[in-house]
């Protein structure tokens, strides 16, 4: 089967590896981005039944309220870049000064370009898990961050 280049670019989906995120319009390093998940609550109605002819209520599932994504961000602590980027923006939390900041993800493509972007809309902080400290290991010390979103919107380039 002989493949084109051009059907390689359009046609085969683009490996999980290659992305970025930016923070308030600032490129930070994670190593793992995970949560991007649009979803929304159900409600349910009941109504006296008109067609169906059989006894107690119709039953309508519908969409209700969206669900406030959760963002999990994880990467190995860097010596000035850790404290600047992620618990400088929790201590806004701490202290009642809340910096709610646009993030994007972006899947990019071979040039490093983005084809795909999702931006979580007035996101901020509400976790910081420090790394697990083992004597046995020589891991890369991982800090995880959790943020909360007001919204999820997927963008094409």
């Amino acid at each position: 089967m002989a493949v084109s280049i051009e059907s390689i670019k359009t046609d085969y989906p683009l490996p999980v590896y290659n992305y970025r995120v930016e923070i308030g319009g600032e490129a930070v390093a994670f190593s793992e981005v995970s949560g991007l998940s649009i979803a929304y609550e159900t409600t349910t109605y009941l109504a006296s039944p008109t067609t169906r002819g059989a006894p107690g209520p119709d039953m309508m599932i519908m969409p209700a309220q969206p669900i406030a994504p959760t963002i999990t961000l994880r990467r190995g602590i860097v010596r000035k870049t850790s404290i600047k980027h992620l618990y400088a923006w929790l201590r806004t939390v701490q202290i009642n000064q809340i910096e709610k900041k646009d993030v994007f993800v972006r899947l990019c493509d071979e040039k490093g370009e983005a084809v795909v972007s999702w931006k979580i809309g007035n996101a901020f902080p509400v976790k910081l898990d420090a790394p697990t400290f083992d004597a046995k290991s020589n891991d890369a010390a991982i800090e995880t961050m959790e943020l909360k979103g007001d919204y999820i919107t997927i963008e094409e380039a």
